[in-house]
């Protein structure tokens, strides 16, 4: 192994998702990815077949590293060398787990067991020989076609790696690595600190690159990244909840405990109102434990808005520190009827008219015709903000109606959503409130009903739509996990629809 160009002192923070792994499982050979635990060995079989391509690349990522002594990571390690060579259809050998597999282990063998690693010459010299490999292929495939957060993930490693080694090829890694940082950070890290793909699970990916690269010895790089790492942090702790998880906005999911406020930051977040106005994440908590956050951005990058949801004017809420209204998540990345139902209008906290989503999502990772927010106004008032916009998403139906959605939030616990549809011809609307699978509804009748939490009562009120009913709902909070909750329907069928609802503490 060439000389190494980090200090003893140096420590790279581990990945988001990595402390999910419990080491006895591991040993035992049952690996758990998306929450679907296969019996693969260990060393696991590098090249199963029988499991979805997103659990498969899970396995190249190699998180699971983390979760072991240096004796065992050291023989997986080994042992995929020898047994996953380069060729068609190796999985592992695609760009994006060689990403996250090669920020894994310089990050593991050359920083928290870098001694260990340095004083068995066997072992670094054949990971060297892997990494040198993996670093020249990955260079070769730049995932330009993607873009978003794929290349950035590449540019990091490259990065990442070439600071690692004296080596000329990693400086020519490096040199690669910094110039796809160069382009890409000031495009998918916006001015407000948010990503443009506008995921908190992608906003986690992101800071954590950031956050490998600060920790590197290379004063380069850390002045590269440095200006964007407060601000991507202040923006992640703002989409987080009371409870200390993300809000599940876009493609997002839980991956495990570290998905959670104090390890974004460690102070703890401040109350008060935040607009991130380029993200078009807009919102409040207090110090009682009230959250609130509301969607008036668009779905994404118009480029790759693949990650980008139905979603436009939904919300989340938490109140005295529980969620109670909650987005629907993501079950899966793999193509199906999950997949099409976390990605649509009636999965979200907002109005759908017809019956149609307001983008057209299509294939996985696809969006066809899209609306955009239109005239946001934010308004931060005495003890709350007021938040308006309308968006063009139904304007292709006939009798091109459009939805506008206003929200005022009193710090007290009280959110009021007023909704207006106006069409030229009669259509129906509804907008569904989600909750969280701990609450129940109760006394539904007349004009209000009662939600209850095991943290206390929550009052919904409404006036204007026709037909208030309970409907079953699916909460996917992580990868491979569908839970049942209740959701309130509120439907009304005309040209012209106003109507309000309130959702206040009791």
């Amino acid at each position: 192994m060439p000389e190494t160009r980090w200090a003893d002192e140096v420590t790279v923070p581990a990945p988001p998702g990595s402390g999910a792994h419990h080491t006895g499982s591991l040993l035992s050979g049952c690996l758990t990815f998306q929450n679907r635990t296969e019996a693969v060995g260990f060393p696991p079989d590098w090249s199963v077949a029988a499991v979805p391509m997103l659990w498969r690349y899970h396995l190249h990522y190699h998180d699971f590293l983390w979760s072991l002594g240096f004796p065992h990571a050291r023989q997986a390690v080994l042992h995929w060398i020898e047994h996953h060579v380069p060729g068609r259809g190796q999985v592992g050998w695609e760009p994006y787990p060689t990403s996250l597999r090669l920020a894994n282990w310089c990050a593991l063998f050359l920083s928290r067991h870098r001694e260990r690693t340095l004083a068995d010459g066997v072992f670094a010299e054949a990971l060297w020989s892997s990494v040198r490999e993996q670093a020249n292929h990955l260079q070769r495939r730049l995932e330009w076609h993607l873009l978003g957060n794929h290349l950035f993930e590449n540019g990091v490693t490259l990065a990442l790696a070439g600071s690692c080694f004296a080596h000329p090829e990693a400086a020519s890694w490096l040199r690669t690595g910094v110039k796809v940082l160069d382009r890409q950070l000031p495009e998918q890290v916006l001015q407000d600190g948010g990503h443009f793909e506008r995921s908190p699970m992608y906003q986690q990916r992101i800071l954590h690159g950031l956050r490998m690269l600060a920790s590197t010895r290379d004063a380069d790089l850390q002045n590269l990244v440095r200006p964007y790492i407060d601000r991507a942090e202040s923006a992640l702790v703002s989409l987080c909840h009371p409870d200390g998880g993300i809000a599940l906005m876009n493609d997002s999911a839980f991956e495990d405990v570290t998905d959670r406020a104090d390890a974004v930051s460690s102070v703890p977040p401040p109350a008060g109102l935040f607009a991130l106005g380029d993200s078009g994440y807009y919102g409040a908590r207090t110090a009682e434990g009230h959250y609130v956050v509301c969607d008036a951005g668009p779905i994404g990058p118009d480029y790759q808005p693949g990650h980008g949801h139905a979603d436009l004017l939904s919300f989340e809420l938490s109140l005295r520190g529980a969620r109670v209204v909650v987005d629907s998540g993501v079950s899966t990345y793999e193509v199906g009827a999950m997949r099409e139902y976390c990605r649509s209008t009636r999965a979200h906290n907002t109005v759908e008219i017809e019956g149609q989503n307001q983008v057209e999502v299509w294939a996985a990772f696809r969006v066809g015709r899209r609306c955009a927010p239109r005239d946001v106004k934010w308004q931060e008032l005495p003890g709350g903000f007021r938040l308006s916009a309308w968006h063009d998403g139904y304007r292709h139906l006939p009798g091109r109606p459009t939805h506008a959605r206003t929200f005022r939030w009193h710090a007290g616990g009280q959110l009021d959503i007023s909704d207006s549809v106006d069409s030229t011809r009669s259509v129906r609307s509804v907008a569904r409130m989600h909750l969280h699978p701990r609450c129940r509804i109760g006394d539904l009748g007349g004009a209000a009903c009662t939600v209850t939490t095991p943290e206390g009562a929550v009052r919904v009120s409404w006036s204007g739509w026709a037909e208030v009913a309970e409907d079953d709902s699916v909460y996917c909070p992580r990868f491979g996990v569908e839970v049942a909750n209740p959701c309130l329907r509120f439907s009304s069928t005309g040209t012209r629809l106003r109507a309000a609802v309130r959702i206040a503490v009791q």
